[in-house]
């Protein structure tokens, strides 16, 4: 049933379409006979637009339907209205275009600053604490001129002297007493030769320049062991 009412729909519209043509050559080959003064090209143009102010029972509208040169004028001011709303799509697209090319490329430079953050290459850094007393808790030994970067950190620690193997939690802290841990890391203590070592990943990147602590932390005594640093 939607099928037939859809073509008889359309059929009807092409039979207007043909009405409405064959009227339109007929006027203005000059088959009909105007009847008062032509309109001003004001109402022409409020008539190719369609506007809601002209009334169909004006009498003007009939004398524009039936006159060869108001006729010829209106169909040109609809060709004018018709070329204009194009050009009005046409740069509604371009600007809608230009507005998410505007967007992404905002996107694009947001990421492409946070990129070089986020994919930098891991530093490596290796802290000897071979030679450098340890002390437990609120007893931090100093590092002679040891620093890290604020970045991402592959570091390596040479444990102190007589460390015994096993697991091992890095931290870098605000204070000795393990608050503010700005990055940590656990991995297992290997030979390294005659000492033992041990290799985490940090990421200081969001470390401001200054001093804080470095930790390290046996996994079956617990006992903390804590030594100044800086990062630049």
């Amino acid at each position: 049933m939607r099928l037939s009412l859809r073509r008889s729909s359309r059929a009807e519209d092409r039979f207007e379409a043909w009405i409405t043509e064959s009227h339109q050559k007929w006027v203005l080959a000059g088959g009909t006979t105007p009847v008062g003064a032509c309109p001003d090209e004001a109402f022409l143009r409020d008539l190719a637009r369609k506007s809601r102010r002209i009334k169909l029972s004006d009498p003007r509208v009939d004398h524009a339907a039936t006159c060869p040169t108001c006729l010829n004028q209106l169909l040109g001011f609809r060709q004018e209205i018709r070329s204009r709303r194009r050009k009005s799509a046409v740069v509604g697209l371009v600007t809608a275009c230009l507005v998410i090319a505007a967007v992404i490329a905002v996107v694009r430079y947001g990421v492409q600053r946070q990129s070089p953050a986020s994919n930098m290459a891991i530093i490596s850094e290796t802290v000897n604490l071979w030679d450098v007393g340890t002390f437990r808790g609120a007893q931090p030994s100093q590092l002679q001129s040891v620093s890290l970067p604020a970045a991402r950190v592959k570091l390596k620690i040479i444990l102190p002297r007589f460390s015994p193997p096993g697991q091992y939690l890095v931290a870098v802290t605000r204070d000795q007493s393990g608050n503010g841990v700005m990055a940590e890391g656990s991995a297992a203590a290997l030979a390294s030769g005659d000492k033992e070592a041990v290799a985490v990943d940090l990421d200081l990147r969001k470390a401001k320049s200054g001093q804080y602590f470095l930790s390290t932390t046996h996994e079956q005594d617990q006992a903390s062991y804590y030594y100044l640093v800086r990062i630049n």
